[in-house]
């Protein structure tokens, strides 16, 4: 009975040893998203960010909300971190359990395993228990090179992440120049004009059709770099790629302009993110433009005020068909992610840059003389 009971701790430990491992290789080394695979960090991660913002937002001032919503990615980050090493720590313990007559002293309760386990994969053995056989020498040395490999991938990813982080923000930060705080499509061909930089418009245009293609490639792979903030108020990643897309989108339907091009192949590569982001957040497939005639209709007298030529024939159908393939689907990851709206996603409100109450100057009392 007892060589029966440590088997299957043996193989309970193995079958814990296996789904981590399977876990990590899904989600830290395998480059691209799996199709139909199960993550812990799927799971766990959505839920608890729902959870985070509800407490976030009950905060009456902005700056505090912010700072905490902003916390979240790197906070998800070291607990999947700690959630994968505890696993790992159960794992072994079972199996160290199993094979604990093959210590010495011998291992007699899970406790005491489980201890042996943690410090094994920390790695800080105090040698006061030493494998004397060669199953129970297997496992602490499994044990100790998975501590160091976890370290390893840890590291890794880590700066994958924040790389990736670095070049999705160098856009978004650019951009504003162009389309305001928060970002708007309409505003991005009102200052191109104003400034006597329409021509510059194709090469912003290629320049977002590469950061989609790198959004795509590096946000699927890892899913969880959607949830990290962008470092300015009033600037979100998912805003300023809906305020490119309603620029080309404006482009495509309703103006003549040299860069029509650039805005297709760009309008192409963006709408594969588009999808992308549908299946991998689980949200709504886009199905309406989420704009009024009315506003269509003004946004064309302002294009047209500013010097662009507006296309003849029904521009607005056209609009609304590009439109209708990303609106709806950017404004759900907007409101899941609680970012600031932009005009034509979530209230069509604009915000200026907040000023930080401590870099405001403080007005000074009147000082009174007595005589």
């Amino acid at each position: 009975m007892t060589s029966l009971l440590d088997g299957l701790e043996v193989a309970a430990g193995g079958v814990i040893v296996l789904i981590v491992f399977y876990d990590l290789f899904q989600s830290v080394v395998l480059p691209r998203p799996a199709v139909g695979k199960v993550q812990l960090a799927r799971i766990l991660i959505r839920p608890t960010w729902k959870i985070w913002r509800w407490v976030s937002q009950r905060s009456s001032r902005v700056e505090r909300s912010e700072a905490r919503l902003a916390s979240f990615a790197p906070v998800a980050l070291i607990g999947l971190f700690v959630v994968w090493a505890l696993a790992l720590m159960l794992g072994y313990g079972l199996i160290i359990s199993g094979l604990g007559s093959e210590f010495r002293p011998a291992i007699n309760d899970i406790p005491t395993s489980i201890y042996v386990s943690s410090s094994t994969l920390v790695p800080l053995s105090y040698g006061d228990f030493v494998p004397e056989q060669g199953l129970a020498r297997l496992a602490i040395i499994a044990e100790s090179a998975t501590g160091v490999a976890l370290a390893a991938l840890a590291i890794t990813l880590l700066f994958s992440l924040y790389e990736s982080f670095r070049a999705r923000e160098e856009a978004v930060i650019s951009l504003d120049a162009m389309a305001g705080a928060p970002p708007s499509g309409l505003h991005i061909l009102e200052t191109a004009a104003a400034h006597k930089t329409r021509p510059g418009l194709q090469e912003m245009f290629d320049e977002w059709r590469r950061w989609s293609a790198m959004v795509l490639e590096s946000h699927l792979a890892y899913p969880l770099l959607v949830y990290f903030r962008s470092s300015h108020d009033n600037e979100a990643w998912i805003n300023s790629f809906g305020a490119v897309m309603d620029a080309a989108t404006l482009v495509m339907s309703s103006v003549d302009d040299d860069a029509e091009g650039a805005a297709r192949l760009m309008f192409t590569v963006g709408n594969h993110l588009v999808e992308d982001l549908t299946w991998v957040l689980r949200l709504k497939p886009a199905t309406a433009a989420i704009v009024e005639r009315d506003e269509f209709d003004q946004a064309v007298a302002r294009l047209k005020k500013a010097g662009y030529q507006v296309k003849d024939g029904d521009a607005w159908k056209q609009f609304v068909d590009l439109r209708s393939r990303y609106a709806s689907t950017l404004n759900q990851v907007a409101h899941l992610l609680a970012v600031p709206t932009a005009e034509w996603v979530g209230d069509r409100s604009y915000l200026p840059h907040r000023q930080s109450r401590a870099l405001r100057p403080r007005r000074r009392k009147p000082t009174t003389i007595n005589p």
